[in-house]
């Protein structure tokens, strides 16, 4: 799965996320909407996590979407 099928499946991929990562809200996860860079973005606020290591978890997180 590549970010742009994440985008496409949001509403239905969210869920997934919001069990991985639990800090952040509902309304984080509505606003985001699969965008890579905002996610890794609150990913850095919520869990102090460098954005560029935010990235990488989410990239192997979508990984294994397949």
């Amino acid at each position: 799965m590549n970010w742009e099928q994440v985008e496409g499946q949001w509403q239905g991929l969210k869920g997934k996320f919001k069990e991985k990562w639990g800090k952040l809200t509902d309304d984080d996860w509505t606003t985001l909407g699969g965008k890579k860079d905002q996610i890794a973005g609150k990913l850095k606020e919520h869990y102090g996590v460098e954005k560029e290591n935010a990235e990488a978890e989410l990239d192997r997180f979508i990984a294994k979407l397949n």
